[in-house]
């Protein structure tokens, strides 16, 4: 089982005085603590256009944390595909591949705001080619076969530089609905489980997966990555006190986003159904949660366990980090 920590937004909140610079600054640092407390993963997240700054360069992101840390795996949970040149993307991720000495992971998702590909001039409707046409010059560019993008016909006999290290970065699906679900299965490396996913809803796509790609042939390693949003404190009550602001704030960015008009309030059902989805307290109740996570899907899957909240301070979220490697992985299978 293998545990990480994510995903970084950068996102400034209207009641943090602190500047862009400060909240870069902090991507910066929990990188290297989640290096030194010895996690698996620390990941970035994309959207476009939000007041409040949320983080639209996950490449460059990467590109920094990769030269301030020094073993643990980077990857974006995840890039919103339809909206790069699918050429560019490729070469991008390779780039960040070969500064990390092949750390990259490349999470990817069709996405969802109508903004965002309205600002892009890229028609919605084209999402799920876009990705697709994404993957497979990915794909065929890193694994040394050809493919000529749709969204960028060059010639599949251009060669697309630099050759990443290895075979190149996993890619890495998102989505919890079962076309996006069976998609990962067949065309990625891994599947990113979203967060809003109880324990049946997990079970059920993991089976669907496994099945699928039974049906299909497929042998390759494939890796479940689970998003879980959590914290680490001496008890429930204070754990959930820290993230709580935080954890709120992002529920309220993503409804606006879903919905296109600002959430300014939660309500009490849904920040209860919030709480009861997260993983939180002291350091052996989380462990007992991820067991059983590990013991309902594998202990082989992959854990992003979210700990970056907008705006709770950067202590808070370096000391969480910090008994997560000390005292919550040393236990786990």
């Amino acid at each position: 089982m293998d545990v990480g920590t994510g995903l970084i937004t950068c996102q400034r909140r209207p009641d943090d005085p602190r500047s862009y610079v400060d909240l870069y600054e902090e991507m910066l640092t929990l990188g290297q603590v989640a290096d030194d407390a010895g996690l698996a993963s620390i990941w970035v997240s994309e959207h476009h256009f939000a007041e409040d700054g949320y983080l639209p360069g996950t490449m460059p992101s990467l590109g920094a944390l990769a030269a301030c840390t020094d073993r643990i795996d980077l990857g974006t949970c995840v890039a919103l595909a339809p909206l790069y040149d699918p050429v560019r993307l490729v070469e991008d991720a390779a780039t960040v591949d070969l500064i990390s000495d092949g750390r990259m992971q490349l999470g990817l998702s069709i996405g969802y705001r109508n903004e965002e590909f309205e600002h892009f001039g890229i028609d919605r409707s084209e999402r799920v080619e876009r990705t697709v046409d994404a993957v497979e010059l990915a794909k065929a560019t890193w694994r040394d076969s050809s493919y000529d993008p749709t969204f960028h016909p060059i010639g599949a006999d251009v060669p697309i530089t630099p050759p990443p290290s290895d075979n190149g970065p996993p890619i890495l699906l998102g989505g919890s609905a079962k076309p996006a679900v069976r998609r990962a299965a067949t065309i990625a490396d891994g599947w990113i489980a979203p967060s809003s996913l109880d324990a049946n809803g997990l079970r059920i796509r993991a089976d669907d997966i496994r099945r699928t790609r039974e049906e299909a042939g497929l042998e390759e390693d494939f890796k479940l990555y689970v998003l879980k949003h959590g914290f680490i404190g001496d008890t429930p009550d204070e754990a959930w006190e820290a993230m709580r602001p935080g954890y709120f704030y992002l529920a309220r960015s993503y409804a606006s986003y879903a919905t296109g008009e600002p959430v300014d309030r939660l309500s009490t059902e849904r920040q209860t159904e919030l709480q009861s989805a997260a993983i939180y307290g002291t350091p052996d109740a989380v462990a007992d949660e991820l067991i059983e996570l590990a013991e309902l899907l594998g202990e082989d899957i992959h854990v992003i366990f979210r700990t970056y909240y907008p705006g709770i301070g950067t202590d808070q979220m370096q000391t969480c980090i910090e008994r997560l490697g000390d005292e919550v992985l040393p236990v786990l299978p």
